[in-house]
């Protein structure tokens, strides 16, 4: 990265708070800003469109009209270089006039690679790349994750007690956290394409798993239940509501006993789909390849457990509650202000009564 300017960085904050608006709701596009500056005032501002198009780029050179000529440009992501359903974002930028632009993150997408930033500099732009990467990668993290890992990107949030554990046998769902904490995970499912939970909490708690705020219910995740037997409840909330939100019952066998396939037809007939996938690495695989980048994973411990020892999360969400749970407590696969090898903590903050810190996976 080149010598930045002094503003620079408030300029790409913004760009970075534009995009994060997005998160979770422009398809298999990733949600970007884009921030147009002229004699240190802004003059246009774009984010990703929640279809995915236009993208960011194009509305900040459509809001700034005739201000973009000479002006700088801060992106989020390396603007596109290739023709796809919309004329690349570079060729935009090179034809208003754009005289500098200022990128956060390089799009490993192999039509780009680069080539963005090449098709600028060859227009005799000032180009330079690298400011706020970290930050900005954050938001990017589920398309990055699906271009570079050729998976969806995997989010576990954990509610621990005091004394280590995620709730108690026989007795479903233990609140562990406040309603804080309950709403910012609430939050989290809005920012999320889907939400996975295995057999064994979809049968003890009986959840719905969708986005409950008011004015966000549109965001529900696509819910996916790891269920080997294939033992969803037809009168459970899930499959009530298949019809409403997309639910996935997820096997590892094609057909079984007369029992089994009893139950995958009344499942696919009540509107849950069943798809077979021999491993989780597969399952999120399968799931990128349809467009879904990022999951959620909230239950139960084995899943937990499953996906840290074969490394596949890239960020933990761990609520430390108050309340003590007990003898007959289910043991979380971390305790309470620790993450696994491998993970850098990057948040540690109070929410409401409960501590939450975010780990991440080291690259």
């Amino acid at each position: 990265m080149t010598a930045c300017h002094a503003d620079d960085v408030g300029f790409m904050a913004e760009a970075i708070a534009l995009a994060s608006t997005h998160i979770g709701q422009t398809g298999t596009n990733p949600s970007v800003g884009c921030v147009i500056v002229r004699d240190g005032a802004v003059v246009g501002r774009g984010v990703t469109a929640l279809s995915g198009r236009p993208h960011a780029e194009t509305q900040a050179l459509t809001e700034a009209g005739g201000l973009a000529r000479g002006a700088t440009a801060y992106v989020t992501l390396e603007p596109c270089s290739h023709f796809g359903k919309t004329p690349p974002c570079a060729d935009a930028l090179v034809r208003a006039g754009i005289a500098r632009v200022v990128v956060a993150v390089l799009d490993p997408d192999p039509r780009v690679s680069g080539n963005g930033m090449k098709r600028l500099q060859d227009a005799g732009i000032d180009v330079e790349c690298g400011l706020l990467e970290a930050s900005a990668r954050r938001g990017l993290a589920a398309y990055l994750t699906r271009q570079t890992r050729g998976r969806a990107h995997v989010t576990l949030k954990l509610a621990v007690s005091k004394d280590g554990m995620l709730g108690k046998k026989g007795e479903g769902q233990v609140k562990i956290t406040g309603p804080e904490a309950r709403q910012s995970v609430q939050l989290l499912r809005a920012e999320s394409d889907a939400i996975l939970v295995g057999i064994g909490t979809a049968l003890a708690d009986d959840p719905e798993l969708t986005c409950r705020l008011p004015g966000l219910e549109g965001r529900s995740p696509v819910r996916i239940i790891l269920d080997r037997g294939l033992m969803l409840a037809e009168k459970s909330r899930l499959v009530q509501t298949a019809g409403l939100v997309p639910v996935i019952a997820v096997t590892d066998a094609a057909t079984g006993p007369a029992d089994f396939v009893a139950r995958r037809d009344a499942l696919q007939q009540a509107g849950v789909e069943i798809l077979q996938a021999p491993s989780l690495e597969a399952l999120l695989i399968e799931l990128a390849e349809r467009g879904i980048s990022s999951v959620m994973v909230e239950g139960g411990a084995s899943v937990a457990t499953s996906l840290l020892n074969e490394g596949l999360v890239d960020r933990i969400w761990l609520f430390e509650g108050t309340p003590v749970v007990g003898e007959g407590g289910v043991r979380s696969p971390l305790l309470p202000g620790v993450g696994p090898d491998g993970f850098t903590i990057i948040s540690d903050e109070m929410v409401g009564a409960d501590r939450l810190r975010i780990f991440e996976r080291n690259e």
